[in-house]
């Protein structure tokens, strides 16, 4: 084949045979190379994108402020962002391609435990570095992953005990949506609620995107129960809470307390529906401080909304960029997933929820629990939190202790694991 003097002279340029391309090539081309790829993969579609567009927009601002003051060692990060679709099968697909085709050095992704569920195989396979920013069920223990949300202990440990000993409530219906994250979390609240005095009447589910409430609060009507514990997720959040005060049932008498009810769903439904109704997180954007505030307000500036909220996991996904960039910048220039999560084991980072520090052992986050009650504004109020962040249990529901750790650096114990 033959060759005209431009496409030989800039082939051999490409090639480094010592010919000078135009300078505005080799700058683009040369700025490229230096740029650090990262995965973003959250539902931009389908009923997740209620919450998952927020941990879109948290983790790309992340991104920004960092390459503002300069980017990592002078390199700035570039952000592969994919659409998982609400869909586990998708999210598998669009996290193959970030490791295999677009060889990112970690990535930043999921929301559901469906979704983690489904692309773990691709960042243990390639080993990879998956940065998931929910709180979760626990009884995961994979050096491919660092936790930044919630474990049950962070959670439902706390809040269980105090539903109990300060609402006087006793008798539960446990309500979720069918798939793993709340039956997990279903089987923690009953070895809590037994162990606590209390007792469950019902286990229910109901499909994730389900919208038709009716009967299944025609079921707590009538079973009893004297508080709601919901795992109810994605935007069939709307849907039962607003069945919930169209049927006659208020928060006074028999209260709504979740394990993932945010701003985001409160807004979404309207005030009115979830006003008395409590929810655990180590982070809410009532939180009273400097940081969270300007947190808050750099957010909506972000987002060009000046009514946007923030929440838990959104929260969860801002910092994991900044505590991630801290580990990458100790690296050096030869970035891979093993240097970086090396890097990161016991590293601390001031987040709006407070100060966070991850776990050398299993890769999970020190978090401050909270419980807040949602108000006529839409916002939590503060009614009850731990004086410091606590150690992350992800075993918990199945003996795990501080003293005697399941999940461990050198992997999970399971012979510990009780049957």
């Amino acid at each position: 084949m033959k060759l005209n003097r431009r496409e030989f002279f800039r082939n051999s340029a490409l090639a480094g045979a010592g010919v000078i391309a135009a300078p505005s090539l080799l700058t683009s081309r040369a700025a490229a190379a230096e740029e650090i790829p990262v995965g973003v993969l959250f539902s931009h579609t389908g009923g997740l994108s209620i919450i998952e567009k927020s941990l879109n927009d948290a983790t790309l601002m992340a991104i920004d402020e960092i390459n503002a003051k300069g980017g990592i060692n002078g390199r700035k990060i570039k952000a592969i962002v994919e659409d998982g679709a609400s869909d586990p099968k998708t999210f598998n697909e669009k996290a193959s391609k970030l490791v295999v085709r677009d060889r990112v050095v970690s990535a930043f992704a999921c929301y559901t435990s469906a979704s983690r569920k489904a692309v773990l195989p691709v960042f243990e396979k390639r080993n990879n570095l998956l940065f998931y920013p929910t709180y979760y069920e626990g009884f995961e223990c994979s050096k491919n992953v660092v936790y930044t949300g919630s474990t049950p202990n962070q959670q439902l440990s706390v809040f269980i005990p105090w539903i109990i000993n300060t609402l006087g409530k006793k008798k539960f219906f446990i309500v979720g949506s069918n798939y793993i994250y709340p039956r997990e979390m279903a089987k923690v609240c009953k070895i809590l609620i037994e162990k606590n005095g209390g007792e469950w009447v019902a286990d229910e589910y109901l499909e994730l995107g389900h919208s038709e409430w009716g009967s299944m609060v025609n079921k707590i009507k009538s079973s009893g129960c004297d508080v709601v514990l919901s795992n109810v997720v994605g935007d069939s959040v709307v849907a039962f809470y607003r069945e919930f005060k169209n049927q006659g049932l208020t928060h006074d008498k028999l209260p709504i307390c979740a394990s993932v009810t945010s701003e985001v769903e409160i807004a979404a439904m309207g005030a009115e529906y979830a006003a008395g109704s409590y929810t655990s997180f180590p982070y809410f954007q009532a939180i009273d401080t400097d940081r969270n505030k300007a947190f808050v307000e750099r957010y909506r500036a972000y987002v060009k909304d000046p009514k946007a909220v923030t929440h838990h996991a959104m929260e969860s996904c801002y910092y994991q960029v900044h505590i991630w960039a801290q580990a990458a910048a100790k690296v050096g220039a030869d970035l891979t997933p093993d240097k970086i999560r090396l890097a990161l084991l016991g590293s601390e980072f001031d987040a709006p929820n407070g100060h966070v520090k991850i776990d050398a052992e299993n890769q999970h986050s020190y978090l401050t629990p909270r419980i807040a009650q949602w108000q006529a504004d839409g916002q939590g109020k503060i009614v009850h939190q731990l004086d410091a962040p606590i150690r992350p249990l992800p075993y918990v529901a199945y003996g795990e202790t501080e003293s005697n750790l399941y999940c461990k650096a050198a992997g999970l114990d399971s012979t510990k694991l009780k049957q």
